[in-house]
């Protein structure tokens, strides 16, 4: 017997769909950034946002910065689990307003950049401020953004498809 389909908003399987699309849109946000970083002439010695918000993480925790060789990894860890909480904060908000999901998750990508990359990694002293950052960082942080959402809305879209 097959189970009837409703526009009931199942926050369980929205929430299970957002995390793995979240993560899902990390790794390709991930893989996108690599891309464009081989393909750029500029060699950046600035450490990534993601690093520094480990190392503030690191402090709070156990008192000290985290050690230099496992920075790299600390900031994956952190750039995947913002991404698993994005992804599931986003599903789950689109079960109850759809409008969230316009543009296929290009509404979604433009609000993370102005309030993560924009607002609030310069507020927590993780970046520059948007008045001191170049156009070219602008637009390279609203694409990577784009990638996110997009992917983030595929899979979801996909996922649910396959959960209700």
């Amino acid at each position: 017997m097959a189970h009837a389909q409703t526009d009931t908003p199942n926050i369980w399987a929205a929430a299970a769909a957002g995390l793995v699309a979240g993560l899902a849109a990390s790794f390709v946000m991930d893989r996108f950034q690599a891309g464009v970083a081989a393909l750029s002439s500029s060699e950046s010695d600035a450490e990534p946002a993601t690093e520094k918000a480990a190392d503030k993480v690191s402090q709070v925790v156990v008192g000290h910065d985290i050690p230099d060789d496992r920075k790299p990894l600390a900031g994956q860890v952190v750039h995947y689990a913002l991404g698993a909480g994005l992804g599931i904060a986003y599903a789950v908000a689109a079960e109850y307003r759809p409008l969230v999901t316009a543009g296929y998750g290009t509404a979604f990508a433009a609000a993370t950049t102005a309030l993560l990359d924009e607002a609030a990694v310069p507020a927590a002293g993780l970046g520059d401020a948007p008045w001191n950052t170049a156009p070219t960082t602008h637009l390279y942080s609203a694409a990577s953004h784009i990638v996110f959402g997009t992917v983030t809305e595929g899979v979801r879209r996909l996922l649910l498809g396959w959960l209700k």
